[in-house]
C-alpha cells in the first residue's frame, strides 16, 4: 500500500518541529498529504475535577485563564506549521484536498478542534495512513504518551517515532527489529512503502533462548517476494538489555530509521520492569516506525 495521507497531531513549543520536519520529509518523498491536528482541550471539561466550595466566579476565571492559554499555544502551533510550510515551499489548503484533483506532489493543511486529545488523534489517524509523532521526554508535558498510546493503540495505523532531531533525510537505510512475534510481523507489513524505498534493509535479531536463529533467514525470504533484499544480522546481547543491545547494532548497520513491533509484552509489565519498547522510546536517536 502507497502512503498518501499522514497525521502529525502537535501542541506547541520548540519540540514540535522534529516532528512536523519528519511528516513534511515523508509527505515530500512519498508525494503525499500532510494533515497537522492541533487540539485544543475544553476548559470548561474541567469544572467537574475542580472541586466543590468554589464561586461561580473563581470558576469562570479559571475557565477564561485556560481558554487565554489555549490561545497562546494554538497561536505557536501555527506559527510553527507556517514555518515548515515556508520551509518546504508549500502552500497550505483550507482542508484536505479531494484525492481527484491532488496533485502528485507534497500538500499539507491545518485542522485544529476542540475535545479530548485521545479521541480526535484516534479519529483523525483511523484514516491516515502514518501517523508522526514525537519522542516523550521525560521531565516535559510534551509530547506526551498519552498521545502516543492514542496513535498506537487507537488508530490500527502504524506511529512514526521521532526523536528530538531529525537528520534532513531518513529511510535509506532501515533496520527491522525482527523476533517473530505478531506485533513486528504488522510493523513489516505496514513499514513495506519504507522497505521498499530503501537502499538498505537489515534485520536485526537478537540471539536469545526466546528467538530462533532462523527466524531472520525467514523474514529475509518473505521479503525477497516483495523485491526487497534484506540482509539477516543476528547480535548477542551480552551484558546489555535487549533493547539497548539492538539500538548499538543499529548503529553498527548505520541504519538511519528502525521499524518494530511495540509492546510485544503488556505496556504495564513494560511500564513496571522495563523493555525493548520502554528502552526504544527513551534512547532512540533515529525515528522509529512502530505498529502493535
Amino acid at each position: 500500500m502507497a502512503i498518501k495521507t499522514i497525521l502529525v497531531p502537535i501542541d506547541s513549543g520548540t519540540h514540535i518541529m522534529p516532528s512536523l520536519e519528519a511528516a513534511f520529509i515523508l509527505g515530500r518523498y512519498f508525494h503525499a498529504h500532510v494533515e497537522v491536528l492541533h487540539i485544543r482541550p475544553d476548559p470548561k471539561a474541567a469544572v467537574p475535577l475542580l472541586g466543590e466550595g468554589m464561586s461561580g466566579a473563581m470558576i469562570e476565571e479559571m475557565i477564561n485563564l485556560a481558554e487565554r492559554e489555549n490561545d497562546q499555544r494554538s497561536g505557536d502551533s501555527k506559527t510553527a506549521f507556517e514555518e515548515i510550510c515556508k520551509a518546504f515551499g508549500v502552500s497550505p489548503n483550507d482542508s484536505k484536498p479531494d484525492p481527484s484533483s491532488a496533485g502528485n506532489e507534497l500538500s499539507c493543511c491545518w485542522v485544529e478542534e476542540t475535545g479530548r486529545e485521545e479521541e480526535s488523534i484516534a479519529r483523525h489517524g483511523r484514516l491516515n495512513d502514518v501517523v508522526v509523532c514525537g519522542r516523550p521526554i521525560e521531565g516535559s508535558e510534551y509530547p506526551s504518551m498519552a498521545t502516543l498510546n492514542a496513535a498506537l493503540f487507537e488508530t490500527g495505523h502504524p506511529v512514526l517515532v521521532t526523536p528530538p532531531k531529525i537528520a534532513d533525510s531518513f529511510g535509506k537505510q532501515v533496520a527491522i527489529a525482527w523476533n517473530g512475534s505478531a506485533e513486528a510481523s504488522r510493523a513489516v507489513r505496514m513499514g513495506l512503502p519504507f522497505l521498499v524505498a530503501a537502499d538498505k534493509v537489515s534485520i536485526v535479531t537478537a540471539e536469545t533462548d526466546k528467538t530462533a536463529r532462523e527466524t531472520a533467514d525467514d523474514l529475509a525470504v518473505y521479503l525477497a517476494w516483495h523485491g526487497v533484499n534484506a540482509d539477516p544480522v543476528y547480535f548477542s546481547p551480552a551484558g546489555h538489555g535487549v533493547g539497548e543491545a539492538m539500538l548499538l547494532e543499529c548503529g553498527k548497520v548505520g541504519a538511519d530509521m528502525l521499524v518494530m513491533g511495540a509492546y510485544t509484552h503488556s505496556r504495564v509489565r513494560q511500564f513496571i520492569l522495563g523493555g525493548v519498547t520502554s528502552h526504544v522510546l527513551s534512547a532512540a536517536t533515529i525515528p522509529v516506525l512502530m505498529s502493535h
